[in-house]
């Protein structure tokens, strides 16, 4: 949708330079029938280049963009109100314009799911000192299929995992008949500090979809055991809203799933209880905040996790009112380097009822961050970050 809203914008900025060029004489435009004086051809001019300029916003400042987009409608409009028989068809896009950025103002807006993203990062980088490295002694105490994947991710030698970022992209639907929607997310979690300060674990996870043509967008909070899922329909409209202890409970399955698929250096912690399967699995049981949740995890002969099994995970349904017990899988495929850590890029969702599995979700991971705002005097997470973020540039 912001590729082809950039698209009209592009294309009215430039029919907007047609009205410059005849006030200069620089083309002869014979469409144009009323004439155009040279201030008002440099009014045509700087209009063509708001709209130009808010198509590099959409690129490039995503969370401002819509100030420059509502000045450039404003002076557009203006224009073809004063050659309305000429330009009266530019009103169209302009009129897209505005409601683009209404929304962008409302999806930004303090209050809106971005912001209160935006304040739980703010709130959990604050500067911290530097943290230890993780060790090979520091695996001894897991099952030898789990040291073989935290030794492949890279985690050894890196410091230890307080917070990590993530960015991917991919499509979601609510069942197997449902259309799949297209999405971005960002989500932040923050681990415990291994029982020395009493952190706690939580989760933000902000994403935006479109569904008809409209815009959606889902925030999932999880913080100090309790968890929440909202989803509004153009940043007004709440369509779920859920939250109570069967959102506590499904939400600490997805904390640990992250520990597994996106911080695998975090698996060293006490909190987990393990048994060893067999030479290619393992379960994994966390105790949290009155939650016992577990799941079956397997890995590939090179070390890599290939799935994460768990039957205490709860669906939901649309509206985020009533759940059900169903049994969660989230293979993953294609590892890569983010830097110095290797994960997965692409994987899917499955729910498993009665009725038959399917596919929920489909993501690729596009980047990840650990450590933001920790002090390191080796400067290795200064350097982790570097890399991820070149990693991320490569694989726009």
């Amino acid at each position: 949708m912001r590729l082809l809203l950039g698209a009209l914008l592009a294309v009215h900025g430039l029919i907007h330079l047609i009205g410059a060029a005849k006030a200069f004489g620089i083309a002869q435009v014979p469409q144009l029938l009323q004439p155009i004086s040279r201030p008002a051809g440099t009014l045509w001019l700087i209009a063509a280049l708001l709209q130009l300029a808010t198509v590099f916003g959409l690129l490039a400042w995503p969370k401002w963009w819509w100030v420059i987009g509502a000045v450039a409608a404003v002076v557009s409009q203006a224009l073809i109100t004063s050659s309305w028989s000429d330009a009266k068809y530019g009103t169209v896009a302009n009129v897209i314009l505005l409601i683009a950025a209404a929304y962008g103002y409302l999806s930004n807006r303090h209050g809106s799911f971005q912001a209160q993203y935006d304040r739980a990062i703010a709130e959990n980088t604050r500067q911290s000192s530097a943290l230890p490295v993780l060790t090979d002694a520091d695996l001894a105490h897991l099952p030898r299929v789990v040291q073989k994947y935290v030794r492949a991710s890279g985690a050894v030698g890196q410091p230890r995992v307080r917070n990590v970022r993530a960015r991917m992209r991919g499509k979601i639907r609510g069942a197997p008949a449902e259309p799949w929607m297209k999405f971005t997310a960002e989500q932040f979690n923050t681990f415990g500090d291994y029982q020395s300060s009493g952190a706690h674990p939580s989760r933000f996870f902000l994403m935006k979809a479109t569904k008809a043509g409209l815009p959606i967008e889902a925030l999932h909070v999880f913080r100090d055991g309790s968890a929440t899922m909202r989803v509004k329909l153009a940043s007004l409209v709440t369509v779920a809203d859920a939250a109570g202890a069967e959102m506590n409970r499904g939400e600490t399955v997805t904390v640990l799933n992250d520990m597994f698929l996106l911080a695998p250096a975090t698996l060293v912690t006490s909190d987990i209880r393990w048994e060893e399967i067999d030479a290619k699995s393992a379960r994994a049981t966390l105790v949290y905040a009155g939650q016992t949740i577990s799941a079956k995890v397997t890995f590939a002969e090179s070390g890599e996790l290939t799935d994460f099994d768990s039957v205490d995970r709860l669906r939901s349904s649309p509206d985020g009112k009533t759940f059900q017990q169903t049994r969660r899988t989230t293979p993953v495929a294609e590892y890569r380097d983010f830097g110095p850590t290797r994960l997965w890029s692409t994987g899917e969702a499955r729910w498993h009822p009665t009725e038959g599995e399917f596919a929920y979700g489909r993501f690729e991971l596009r980047s990840i961050e650990y450590n933001i705002g920790m002090a390191n005097s080796t400067n290795q997470v200064a350097s982790r970050l570097a890399m991820t973020r070149i990693g991320e540039r490569a694989s726009a």
